[in-house]
C-alpha cells in the first residue's frame, strides 16, 4: 500500500497535466502520443502514464490505437455540434430543478459567483485574465447547477463539461480576451441571475441554452479554417 499511493499521486498528475494540455491545443487532434516523449515531458514512469491515458480514454479526449499505442481524439464539426446541443439540453434540464429546489443559501452562491466573476475586466496579464475567467466562469455555472440537489445529474453535467471543454477553449483563445466580449459576457450573466432569482424556470432555460451555445458558430468557423469538417 505504501507504493501504491505515491503511483497513484503519480497517475492524477500525469492525468490533469496532460489533459489540461490536450485542451490548450498544445497536441493537435490525432496527434500520436508517444510514450517516450511523454516520459520526458511529463517527468514520470510508463505505468502512471498508462493510467493517465486510459482514464483520457474514457473522457474521450484519446484513442488507444490496438498494439499502436495512443493518439489525441480526432475533432469534427459534427462532434461540436452534438456536444453542445447536449450540453445546453442537460443544463437547461438542471437549470429547471435548481430554481424548483434551490434555497436560500443557493440564491446567495450564485450571486456571490456572479459578482466575482464579473470583477475579472480589472486584470490585465493576458494569461492571467483566461485563466482566472475560466476558473470563475466554471465556479458561476456550477453554483447555478447545484441548486438541483442530485450528486448523479451534476457527475454527468461534469462528464459532458469536460468533453466540451476542447472546442470551448479554442473560443477562449479567439474571443473572450476582448473587452467587448467580456462586457457581453457579463451582461449576459447579469440577466441570467436576474431570471433565476425570480424563479422563471421557462426563461432561464432558454436563456441558458443560447448562451451556452453562443460560442457554436465561431468554434465552427476556427475548426474549418483548419480543414476540420
Amino acid at each position: 500500500m505504501e507504493s501504491a499511493a505515491p503511483r497513484q499521486n503519480l497517475a492524477t498528475n500525469a492525468y490533469r497535466q496532460l489533459k489540461q494540455d490536450i485542451i490548450r491545443g498544445r497536441y493537435a487532434p490525432e496527434q500520436r502520443l508517444l510514450m517516450e516523449r511523454l516520459k520526458e515531458d511529463y517527468g514520470t514512469s510508463t505505468g502512471p502514464l498508462r493510467e493517465a491515458l486510459s482514464q483520457l480514454v474514457a473522457d474521450r479526449l484519446v484513442v488507444a490505437i490496438s498494439q499502436r499505442g495512443f493518439r489525441v481524439a480526432p475533432m469534427s464539426l459534427a462532434e461540436l455540434n452534438d456536444i453542445y446541443d447536449a450540453r445546453a439540453q442537460f443544463e437547461g434540464l438542471v437549470l429547471r430543478l435548481a430554481i424548483e429546489r434551490g434555497d436560500d443559501d443557493w440564491e446567495a452562491q450564485v450571486l456571490a459567483t456572479a459578482h466575482r466573476l464579473a470583477k475579472v475586466n480589472v486584470i490585465t496579464s493576458a494569461d492571467d485574465l483566461l485563466d482566472i475567467w475560466d476558473e470563475r466562469h466554471k465556479a458561476f455555472h456550477t453554483a447555478i447547477a447545484s441548486g438541483c440537489g442530485s450528486p448523479h445529474l451534476l457527475q454527468m453535467r461534469n462528464t459532458l463539461f469536460d468533453q466540451v471543454e476542447r472546442y470551448r477553449h479554442l473560443w477562449l483563445q479567439k474571443i473572450v480576451m476582448s473587452p467587448q466580449a467580456l462586457e457581453l459576457k457579463r451582461q449576459e450573466h447579469a440577466t441570467l441571475v436576474d431570471v433565476i432569482l425570480a424563479r422563471d424556470a421557462t426563461r432561464a432555460d432558454a436563456l441558458m441554452r443560447d448562451h451556452l451555445m453562443t460560442p457554436v458558430p465561431i468554434i465552427t468557423r476556427i475548426l474549418e479554417a483548419r480543414g476540420i469538417t
